[in-house]
């Protein structure tokens, strides 16, 4: 998806070229191959660390620490890796983190291999799987915080929430796509999803190596860093943070729903689970491809988004059906489709060229910090009825909705401030 380079938009700071020689037009198509194919791996990898955990003999808390470590080196390094590429450039900060995530998965693909075959100690095998799994979160946190200062240096501020949803789009098929191609490789051999996935990311790198844009433009070395206090980005960050804190209840506690509420047996509450994750990708797929229609400002979208999400997940108090259940969810998913690419564009939209490296992964650690919260305070309140997580992610999300919007903090007055 090709569009104009902002080399000739007169507008504000954040929408100024990166560079005033002549350049190729920028294209959209190489981010959006990698979202899908890197969303399509790590999705893999969540779908197969069950079956992983119970042959190596690990604990689900065990199986739980791997997947969420690598959510916690997101959290502490996205804001290091957008700041650094705000410095050094996109292009040789975007390949060094995608170059050791690819480098990272294929080694803890290798060692789970090496593990199913061997048996190690369970010591041994927890071990491994963590800290590879915390490597490669760790070198990912650059991929889409840098992704997305990319685009925000190509495409003028009123364009970027549909480029944010081109995005968010891409990953949404790859999400679809990941369960189902393990699924159907998983019948050979457990191993086989675990190696083809593990090639996946490298074709990545190689297409973003060839054509990602080479002339760009890096911070004046005497401008201070982006505080993650700054006022510009208080919205952004709670916004950012409350829609994956939101998405992330709902994934960890569907499977227990279907089991309490819907009263269903082991194996068809696992099928409605699976397809109601699955009815999240497709409504996350569809809403994203929406926002370029809408032509609405990112402010809009968020609160019409909200509500909507809002709506699918209070539906579910009532839900006795496993299609009452899906109806729910694609609602949800809907709504937050239109939030998530909006977030990052709000923040883009707030912030000088040179801070959009850093924004951006600001934005993607509350991401981070959401995902980390999320499973967490679900269970817990899950605790209290099945029910409970559908309104505490309702309320959240319609208070956000509501939230009163206030006039942009300008960067002269974040000067003066500071």
């Amino acid at each position: 998806m090709p569009v104009p380079s902002t080399s000739a938009s007169p507008a504000r700071p954040s929408d100024a070229a990166p560079s005033t020689a002549p350049v190729r037009r920028f294209s959209m198509r190489p981010l959006m191959f990698e979202n899908c194919v890197c969303t399509l791996s790590m999705m893999s990898f969540v779908a197969l660390i069950g079956p992983i955990a119970r042959l190596l003999g690990l604990a689900p808390w065990q199986a739980g620490m791997a997947v969420t470590v690598g959510g916690l080196a997101w959290v502490l390094l996205a804001r290091r890796w957008g700041a650094a590429s705000d410095r050094w450039g996109r292009r040789p900060i975007l390949l060094r983190g995608l170059g050791g995530f690819v480098v990272c998965y294929a080694l803890l693909c290798s060692f789970i291999v090496f593990a199913l075959r061997s048996q190690p100690p369970v010591w041994l095998a927890f071990a491994g799987l963590v800290l590879l799994r915390g490597m490669a979160g760790g070198f990912y946190a650059a991929v889409p915080a840098t992704g997305a200062a990319l685009v925000a240096d190509h495409v003028p501020g009123p364009q970027r929430a549909a480029a944010m949803a081109t995005l968010g789009a891409a990953s949404g098929i790859g999400m679809v796509a990941g369960p189902g191609v393990t699924g159907l490789l998983v019948a050979h051999s457990l191993e086989l999803p675990l190696l083809i996935t593990a090639v996946l990311p490298a074709l990545a790198l190689l297409v973003l190596w060839r054509w990602l844009p080479r002339s760009e433009q890096h911070a004046n070395a005497a401008t201070g860093p982006l505080k993650i206090s700054d006022p510009r980005l208080r919205r952004p960050m709670a916004v950012a943070f409350c829609a994956m804190f939101s998405v992330t209840i709902a994934q960890v506690v569907v499977g227990f729903f279907a089991l309490d509420r819907l009263q269903l047996d082991a194996s068809a509450a696992a099928r409605a689970a699976g397809i109601a994750l699955a009815v999240v990708g497709v409504g996350l797929i569809l809403a994203q491809l929406a926002v370029r229609k809408l032509g609405w400002t990112p402010q809009r979208l968020i609160r019409a988004g909200c509500a909507l999400s809002a709506l699918g997940f209070a539906s579910l108090l009532l839900a006795s059906t496993p299609w009452a259940l899906w109806a729910g969810y694609l609602l949800g998913a809907a709504g937050m489709g239109w939030v998530f690419p909006s977030v990052m564009a709000l923040a883009a939209n707030a912030v000088g060229a040179h801070e959009q490296g850093a924004t951006a992964g600001t934005v993607a650690a509350a991401h981070g910090l959401g995902m980390i919260l999320g499973p967490l305070v679900g269970t817990l309140v899950y605790d209290l009825h099945p029910a409970a997580p559908y309104l505490l992610v309702a309320v959240l999300l319609v208070l956000v909705a509501l939230w009163p919007a206030r006039a942009p903090v300008s960067a002269l007055e974040v000067r003066r401030v500071g």
